[in-house]
């Protein structure tokens, strides 16, 4: 299980954060600003951290600096949560080494298709050496899914939102969710964080 700290000085926006989370069957812990939020990477390093940009005493990029200066924990996937939408924050952000930035408000879905690709990108990759046992997930996973549900599949793991795989697609977007729907009854997951080793899985085998 994957775990994740969110660091947040907005208590509703932390909790339905760590909510939605939770509900997709990540591992979440949350600190209230940055100061704790570093004690707490200190104690047990998340494999990812949502962080806020605006906060009292520690901001999110003063965050981001001090870890970047760890090289025990440089390496976190990174993600800046901001009500600040314009596109000077941004780039300072992703110059400083940030892996993705979400604009509050944003949905459900816009937040687990960010966390899920940051992890598919970094982590879960990494965690899949290419041996016989992948192999035999692979070819287990071939012959339960279509040619069109694993392309949706791999758009999945890539972090891209049912809206989006749509377009990439030229399909509605109903269909897509119809086969992720299928997917996930399929290969008997529960939530997209889930049908995201498959996705991984995926890449890896048809990318070597």
């Amino acid at each position: 299980m994957n775990s994740i700290l969110i660091i947040e000085d907005d208590a509703p926006c932390r909790n339905s954060t760590a909510l939605i989370l939770q509900k997709e069957g990540f591992n979440v812990r949350t600190a209230e600003n940055g100061a704790l939020g570093i004690a707490m990477i200190n104690e047990h390093c998340p494999d990812l951290i949502l962080c806020d940009i605006m906060m009292p005493e520690m901001d999110g990029h003063s965050v981001l600096e001090f870890l970047k200066q760890d090289s025990s924990h440089a390496d976190i996937p990174f993600i800046f949560v901001t009500a600040l939408s314009d596109r000077s924050n941004q780039r300072s952000g992703m110059s400083k080494g940030a892996d993705d930035y979400l604009t509050k408000p944003f949905s459900s879905e816009e937040l687990i298709s960010a966390v899920i690709a940051r992890l598919h990108r970094f982590k879960l990759i990494y965690r899949h050496d290419k041996t016989t046992a992948l192999h035999e997930e692979f070819a287990q996973l071939t012959q339960q899914i279509t040619e069109r549900e694993q392309e949706i599949l791999i758009l999945v793991g890539q972090g891209y939102t049912s809206k989006e795989i749509a377009n990439r697609l030229g399909i509605k977007i109903n269909t897509v969710q119809v086969h992720r729907a299928n997917l996930m009854k399929k290969l008997d997951v529960p939530n997209a964080a889930n049908l995201a080793r498959w996705a991984v899985i995926t890449e890896l085998m048809t990318t070597v």
